[in-house]
């Protein structure tokens, strides 16, 4: 069906700040027997890809827009999976869509709430299956969201980028690397976003075909998706460690929340290294100042790898039917960043 041809509605929703524009029907077939398979398949599929750049793109987005196509589930074991996208292509993981996705799934009856007011959202991703936790109140509304990720590992620590600067590469359903941002003398902060954005893409750069950024299963989940930029912050009266990051993913686009994935490979890393204590919970800041709270949820069975659960809130901003003037020139659309 041609672009110019085609209603879209969606429903959008933000997790600590960072959209998540959910796409429950796509008007275009995805074919592959699982989401993995349907990720590849999108990325080749010009009419899918362009569906994407329709959603994604001014002006019905914008450069740092999120969201993701709802597809069946690999099997019975999941509720439906999801197609994660950006401006620049198709995610492995989203751990911020992933807490968006439980939250709609209850609020619009695709999964009945338990009367217990602890729901769990089993939910296929192309890293792997994921849980969203959805918690309810005594009428039913949404409080909260745990994100239970795929296995995190730690990869590697002090790789040179060049002769000034190492980061710390690990796994949290996409590959990420850790940049200490005090080493730059960076704050983040809003003020510092240009030049953050320009420090992560500089690093992802540094680190293309690296071969530490090569999946060791799945050569479809290789290549760096995000820099985590961090300020450490010690600790706060309660016990919790504090710190803040920014995650620059894709191509310089800014995770406005503490990013979801991001979130739980920092945990892996912290796990690794000691500098998570044991019962310790992460309290893990964005550059806008929301916050998620992440801790070791169990111990997984892959060498140093943990299960991470990270909780924060969604709510629901819009639902829109996007259409297309066949006059209209800019179809897809452009991005001006």
């Amino acid at each position: 069906m041609p672009l110019e041809k085609r209603e879209v509605t969606t429903v959008d929703y933000h997790t600590a700040g960072e959209p998540f524009r959910i796409v429950a029907a796509p008007p275009i077939p995805i074919p592959g027997a699982t989401v993995a398979e349907k990720r590849m398949n999108a990325i080749a599929s010009a009419q899918i890809d362009g569906l994407r750049r329709l959603l994604c793109f001014e002006p019905r987005g914008h450069a740092d827009m999120y969201g993701g196509f709802i597809t069946q589930a690999d099997d019975e074991g999941a509720d439906f999976g999801v197609l994660f996208w950006h401006k620049d292509g198709f995610s492995t993981a989203c751990g911020h869509g992933t807490i968006a996705l439980g939250a709609w799934a209850v609020e619009s009856g695709l999964v009945a709430p338990a009367a217990s007011g602890v729901t769990n959202v089993v939910i296929d991703v192309p890293s792997g299956r994921v849980r969203a936790t959805v918690h309810t109140d005594s009428e039913g509304g949404v409080t909260s969201v745990d994100f239970v990720n795929v296995p995190c590992r730690f990869i590697a620590t002090d790789v040179e980028i060049d002769d000034d600067a190492s980061v710390d590469l690990v796994w949290g359903g996409a590959i990420y690397a850790c940049v200490d941002a005090d080493r730059f003398g960076l704050a983040i902060t809003p003020e510092n976003l240009n030049e953050l954005i320009a420090l992560g893409r500089q690093v992802k750069a540094a680190l293309a075909e690296h071969p530490l950024t090569r999946h060791h299963a799945d050569d479809r989940l290789s290549g760096i998706y995000g820099t985590i930029i961090v300020n450490r912050l010690g600790t706060l009266p309660a016990g919790e460690l504090h710190q803040r990051n920014v995650t620059v993913f894709a191509d310089g686009q800014v995770d406005r929340s503490p990013c979801g994935s991001g979130t739980a490979a920092r945990l892996g890393a912290l796990h690794a290294t000691g500098e998570l204590g044991a019962g310790q919970t992460l309290v893990h800041e964005s550059i806008i100042g929301t916050r998620f709270r992440a801790r070791v949820l169990a111990e997984a069975d892959e060498v140093g790898g943990v299960i991470p659960i990270i909780e924060s809130t969604a709510h629901k901003v819009a639902t829109c039917t996007f259409t297309v003037d066949p006059r209209d020139d800019l179809v897809p659309g452009f991005v001006l960043r």
